[in-house]
């Protein structure tokens, strides 16, 4: 498929240029991270006990199964978590039952990660103010935030926000707009839950490459991630909360700017047609083109705005959406061969699982060992409309 050509809009020549625009100064007192913790169901497969019965899901008996193996080979993918049994999945059936799959897991993890994350920041449930929910695999209203607000006790009175149609992006921008939230909201408590089960999504019968490749890389699982506004680190509960906890500063990074971007014309490129027999997925071979060739120079601009160059960031947080563009972000930007094994080692472990991968990694990170004071980090994804987020971070 032809790559579309991105024409830069530019002011007419009668228009008076617009002034550059400047970054606000690092806050000291800005949102900060408390905690990141991931749930992951318990039907987990090596990458090669999953080829056959994919196979047997996505082509018809007797069919050529050699571009099956290549992709599954290609993906960088060891191991994944699956939201239900393999055998499953052929008595699936339709679109509803799939979602109903969705809605009954997707509640369970959905709990289970954010009740770890409010446990690792050493809040309870009525401490939260707001929760932003994000999920591309599948769909319910009361949404499936709302429906874990009595489950698990939060307040009556917490904002809400339901996100659909980001897909892999949503996990950065999820927190881009978490960011936003506590910066006019200091006595804030946020979280941040995604959930995707990605595997619901696989189309039986369906044999285009898109579907092939969705069977070989995406995963399944959840994240929550809680984020506190400013003035939180003096020891506050929350604003509204009805906690009489005190909680100490948390050793998490600050968020300290935030960066979105459409690329025109691309629309095409990414995302769901979305027909009787729910979600088939739309992945063009042109998206590596669409980094290599304007992703990097966004990046670049976005950071020269907070007067910070490529090699200033010690810590690298990308979305794994797979290894062509793994390699492409990394072409493009310069980076050292080791820059990206974070993602890359999350990609081997879980597979992709959309708006979820940049929290595992991050929760990975935070495991391991935590980045020295002071060091810059960026969190980047990207995702259907063609769109790129920017999450610039600082411990």
């Amino acid at each position: 498929m032809r790559v579309p050509v991105l024409v830069e809009h530019a002011p007419s020549p009668s228009a008076p240029a617009s002034p550059a625009r400047r970054a606000s100064p690092p806050s000291a007192s800005g949102p900060r991270i408390a905690a990141v913790r991931c749930a992951l169901p318990p039907h987990r497969y090596a990458q090669h006990e999953l080829t056959g019965p994919i196979g047997d899901l996505c082509l018809s008996p007797g069919a050529d199964r050699a571009l099956l193996h290549r992709v599954h080979a290609s993906a960088g993918v060891g191991t994944r978590h699956l939201a239900l049994p393999i055998e499953r999945y052929a008595r699936l059936g339709d679109f509803g039952r799939s979602n109903d799959a969705w809605l009954e897991t997707g509640l369970e993890l959905g709990e289970e990660a954010l009740s770890g994350a409010l446990r690792e920041a050493g809040l309870a449930p009525a401490d939260v103010d707001l929760l932003v929910f994000a999920s591309i695999t599948g769909v319910a209203a009361p949404s499936l935030d709302a429906r874990l607000a009595g489950r698990m006790g939060l307040r009556p009175d917490v904002k809400r926000i339901p996100l659909f149609g980001l897909g892999c992006v949503a996990g950065a921008a999820g927190l881009a707009r978490v960011h936003d939230h506590l910066r006019g909201h200091p006595d804030d408590t946020a979280v941040l839950l995604t959930v995707e089960l990605c595997s619901l999504t696989l189309q039986r019968g369906d044999s285009s490459r898109a579907n092939l490749v969705a069977g070989a890389l995406f995963g399944d699982g959840a994240a929550a991630l809680v984020a506190r506004g400013g003035n939180t680190d003096v020891g506050s509960s929350g604003g509204g909360s009805s906690s009489s906890s005190t909680v100490a500063p948390a050793a998490g990074p600050r968020v300290v700017a935030t960066r979105s971007h459409l690329y025109p014309g691309t629309e095409r490129l990414l995302g769901w047609e979305i027909g009787a027999a729910g979600f088939r997925v739309v992945i063009d071979a042109g998206v590596p083109d669409i980094v290599r060739g304007h992703f990097g120079r966004h990046l670049r601009a976005f950071l020269a705005e907070h007067e910070l160059t490529v090699d200033d960031i010690g810590t690298w947080i990308c979305h794994p959406g797979g290894p062509r563009i793994l390699s492409a972000v990394s072409e493009t930007l310069g980076l050292s061969e080791d820059a990206l094994d974070c993602s890359r080692r999350s990609l081997a472990a879980v597979g992709n699982m959309s708006s979820v991968s940049v929290l595992h990694i991050l929760e990975g990170i935070r495991a391991r060992r935590a980045p020295e004071p002071g060091t810059w980090g960026l969190l980047l994804a990207m995702g259907p409309g063609f769109c790129s987020e920017l999450v610039l971070l600082r411990w």
